[in-house]
């Protein structure tokens, strides 16, 4: 029932083009305000925590858009990539919902706008001011690097400013993983925006995802500089002739020290490029006053793995999709077909939690096999067959969720070995939860 409300909700919302506050609460948890802006398969909106009255983004994508477009694996790469990246410069992925239609990314709200209106406002920066931000932009891409994520769109639109006027990189849509590299060392993918892309990607044959993105960089540090920018014409052909020339001007009231820094950002040989530790040392990066102190990176959100007992820890992105890593592909799976998996939450420990489900195997006369270093089972069949699987994975220090899912082959066998046997003692763990569990779950 919540779930249609919400759609509801959506359907409401997006034919409301006022911008007034429209009063509508998603998931009993967020209330909706207005509209920051509409994509293509996606809106944005300003939204408020009933429980904090803290600020948020809430980006609404389609489901059935994401699929008939094949953005499927964009959107889970997306949620994967936000949730390893955890920086003071990078805006913040809080939590991601869904519905049978649409899927909520729940984000940090960056109420100072666009980079780009502020440029656009003042025509352009002093150095000192651009220097203030791009060293917060290369502290952001520099962390990514780290953590093997390239943008691929780095650009003023998509940085955006908090209420502190600190920067804050966004749209992480178009990203890649260091997992995407092919044999050759090289990304493949032809992707970015026009006027920020760099030249190698333009000649298809192959690119480092963290040179262009520092091409990317030195576009935005040109603009924020010049008020416009270095690359640009109504012609595409043109526009990507002087981009693979590197054909530019400076302006006169560039210093000898930025123009240096410049050309080096905007080499259009990837080879001899500057690296970001090389623009850490470079003479304009660390000139001017001490406008801003250095990042300090927040605490990885990304909490998945085993533990030393072997069972695995849960993030709250995990509790979307209860995956052994990034699979975020429950998101999209047909919500009638879910009877075959069922989850609760328990206070008991996790060996305990085994022993109780080994206890009522043998009754139920199915083998159980444990897995690995206990985190998990295989039930069986006497006659073999694999009934299902129970997983237990620990949530906090105090509580774990136990998960079974159902084979095909064995699932008329499972269905009864959970409904009789199973099924009652999981809700006697459930009944044993001593603390609350984000967002109230008591059955998943």
């Amino acid at each position: 029932m919540r779930e249609e409300q919400n759609d509801t909700v959506a359907t409401e919302l997006a034919t409301k083009n006022d911008g007034a506050s429209s009063g509508v609460v998603l998931f009993g948890k967020y209330e909706l305000k207005r509209l920051l802006g509409v994509g293509a398969f996606a809106k944005v909106y300003h939204a408020t925590s009933l429980d904090t009255s803290q600020s948020v983004a809430v980006k609404a994508v389609s489901k059935s858009k994401v699929l008939n477009g094949g953005f499927t694996a964009n959107v889970e790469r997306e949620i994967s990539i936000m949730r390893r990246l955890r920086h003071s410069n990078i805006v913040d992925l809080f939590e991601v919902l869904a519905t049978k239609t649409k899927i909520y990314f729940v984000m940090e709200f960056a109420g100072g706008g666009e980079l780009f209106h502020e440029v656009a406002r003042k025509g352009r920066l002093a150095e000192n001011a651009a220097r203030f931000y791009f060293r917060q932009l290369i502290s952001a891409v520099k962390h990514c690097h780290s953590r093997g994520v390239f943008h691929r769109d780095l650009k003023l639109d998509n940085l955006l400013l908090d209420e502190n006027g600190s920067l804050k990189v966004s749209d992480f849509g178009l990203s890649a993983v260091t997992g995407q590299i092919r044999p050759d060392g090289l990304l493949h993918t032809v992707c970015g925006t026009p006027t920020y892309v760099a030249p190698e990607i333009l000649v298809k044959r192959g690119y480092d995802g963290a040179k262009v993105d520092l091409w990317s960089c030195g576009v935005v540090l040109f603009a924020l500089t010049a008020g416009y920018l270095p690359f640009n014409d109504y012609n595409i052909t043109v526009l990507y002739r002087k981009i693979y020339r590197g054909q530019f001007r400076f302006p006169r009231w560039m210093s000898t020290d930025l123009r240096f820094l410049l050309s080096r950002l905007l080499d259009t040989n990837p080879e001899t490029r500057i690296t970001v530790d090389d623009i850490y040392q470079d003479t304009w990066f660390n000139a001017g006053e001490d406008l801003y102190d250095p990042v300090l990176v927040k605490e990885s959100k990304c909490t998945c793995g085993e533990s030393r007992t072997g069972f695995k820890s849960l993030n709250a992105f995990d509790l979307i999709s209860f995956s052994t890593g990034l699979d975020m592909s429950s998101l999209f799976e047909d919500p009638n077909g879910s009877d075959s998996v069922e989850r609760v939450v328990s206070a008991a420990a996790p060996e305990n939690v085994m022993e109780r489900v080994e206890a009522a195997a043998e009754e139920g006369r199915v083998v159980v096999k444990r897995e690995g270093n206990g985190g998990g089972a295989k039930l069986e069949g006497q006659d073999g067959n694999l009934i299902g699987l129970v997983v237990v994975y620990r949530l906090t220090e105090e509580l774990v969720v136990v998960e079974m899912k159902r084979s095909e082959k064995g699932r008329e066998c499972g269905a009864q070995f959970w409904k009789d046997k199973l099924r009652p003692l999981l809700h006697e763990l459930a009944r044993e939860r001593e603390a609350p569990v984000p967002g109230d779950f008591c059955k998943i």
